[in-house]
């Protein structure tokens, strides 16, 4: 909608109408991903199957939903009053990245994260100092790379020495978009559970308008 429909229409530019009647851009993940899968199919940049897999994911989904929403509301308690520090392999780091932003938006919640193999080659280092207060998730796929499993497996060895929360989250599917999506449906409710606790409302962005208005009067 918007100022963007408007050129489109004007110009004649191809164009997919997100539907709007959704309380925040980050819960249209669905519509968003697969419009965009579906543009790069209908340009023969990648093939039916990435079509076929969202289905699947949705199967997927739909038949592991309560033991999904059991495990995302476990970590939600294991990780609520701590900085949740979230780790995974370098083809799940846009995975990463949405649960740091679910947790920072829906949970109101400071959070970082990093990608192996490269977090072995600085942030590793950080690690000298005892607090109880840091919870780390691994984000892990039953086929990741060996080296990196092996790289997982020594980093958890070092970081118990200085946070007693460290939790490995596994992906289910039978490609990287269904085990992606599974992923990400984790993450979501963890950042709602967590919300709830924090007695947060997950949709509330005030500080952000407060940004835009600002900036509006430059």
């Amino acid at each position: 909608g918007g100022k963007l429909i408007d050129i489109a229409r004007e110009k004649g530019y191809d164009h997919i109408r997100v539907p709007a009647d959704w309380p925040s851009p980050r819960a249209c993940l669905g519509f968003s991903l697969v419009q965009q899968l579906g543009v790069l199919n209908k340009l023969d940049i990648i093939s039916d199957k990435s079509l076929r897999s969202i289905k699947s994911s949705i199967t997927l989904i739909n038949s592991e939903m309560e033991n999904i929403k059991l495990r995302a509301k476990k970590i939600a308690n294991q990780i609520h009053n701590k900085i949740p520090i979230i780790y995974t392999t370098d083809r799940m780091q846009s995975v990463a990245v949405r649960l740091r932003q679910q947790i920072n938006e829906n949970s109101k919640a400071l959070c970082w994260h990093h990608v192996i193999p490269e977090m072995n080659h600085n942030e590793l280092v950080g690690w000298r100092d005892k607090k109880d207060n840091l919870a780390v998730i691994y984000l892990r796929n039953d086929d990741d790379f060996e080296r990196n499993n092996m790289r997982i497996e020594i980093n958890q060895k070092i970081i118990s020495k200085y946070t007693n929360t460290i939790i490995n989250v596994y992906s289910k599917g039978n490609d990287l978009i269904e085990r992606a999506l599974y992923l990400v449906h984790v993450g979501d409710w963890i950042s709602w559970y967590l919300s709830q606790l924090r007695g947060m409302d997950a949709i509330e962005v005030d500080v952000i308008d407060y940004l835009k208005s600002e900036l509006a009067k430059v």
